[in-house]
Formats: structure tokens, C-alpha cells, sequence
């Protein structure tokens, strides 16, 4: 199985709380940047969705944080789509410091929301198989 998609990013102090640790907040920051991330990957763009009258929405997200990290701390963020049937799909991904340490597991339920009629499309899966460039990035 090949390795998931990942972003390097470097921890930036005023990121960091009064205990001089991330913020918990920002650990959804890292999430979403690599997402976005993936998804220029594969060839999709911001504009792209727009123009197909479409985007992608979270409907639910757990964080469970393992150990802490510090300003300057390098990290990779993984990312990888898992798809059943229906209109969601899951998102897992694993902010990793270089070392190997596991400093946090996001786990996200998505959809890719029609932005015209409000609801989620039928078949996620084929839209962003038609949508991107490199739908491997996907897991698809």
C-alpha cells in the first residue's frame, strides 16, 4: 500500500498557547491545510469546485492528541481518503513529527456539498474522480 498523501509544516510560536504547546485549535488548522493540500495535488482547485457548483464540507471530527508540540517542531500531516457507500466519506490523517512521534490522529467524516441546492451530492467518489487529475491521491 503506498503512503498517504502528506504537508511538511513548521510549528510557528504565536501558534502556541500560554504552556508554550500548540493550540489545540490549531492542530484542525494543520488538518484542513492538508486537505487543501491534496486536493491541488490531485488537480482540483478552489475555482474548480466553485465553478461545478460544488464543495467539500466537514460533518463531524475527533482529535485525539498523543503528545504536544513546541514552536520550531517540524511535522508531515498525513492524509487519506476512505470511501464506502453513500454520500460521506472518511478522512484520516496523522500530524507526525520528524522524528516519528505520533502527535495527534484526525479522524473526519466529509461530503461534497451541491452549493445551489444545499445538500450533499449522491456519488462523491465519481466527482472528484471527474474533477481531479490524479484521483490515486484520492484512493481512487
Amino acid at each position: 500500500m503506498a503512503e498517504p498523501f502528506s504537508v511538511r509544516v513548521t510549528v510557528r510560536g504565536y501558534e502556541t498557547d500560554a504552556l508554550g504547546h500548540l493550540n489545540q485549535s490549531v492542530y484542525l488548522q494543520y488538518a484542513e491545510h492538508a486537505r487543501w493540500s491534496l486536493l491541488q495535488a490531485a488537480g482540483v482547485s478552489q475555482s474548480a469546485l466553485l465553478a461545478q457548483g460544488v464543495g467539500p464540507v466537514v460533518l463531524e471530527t475527533t482529535i485525539r492528541y498523543a503528545r504536544e508540540l513546541r514552536a520550531g517542531d517540524e511535522v508531515e500531516v498525513s492524509c487519506a481518503f476512505e470511501w464506502g457507500e453513500g454520500k460521506t466519506f472518511r478522512v484520516t490523517q496523522t500530524i507526525r513529527r520528524a522524528d516519528g512521534t505520533v502527535s495527534a490522529e484526525v479522524a473526519s467524516v466529509g461530503g461534497l456539498m451541491d452549493l445551489k441546492g444545499r445538500r450533499l451530492v449522491a456519488d462523491p467518489q465519481e466527482r472528484f474522480r471527474a474533477l481531479g487529475e490524479a484521483p490515486e491521491l484520492f484512493g481512487l
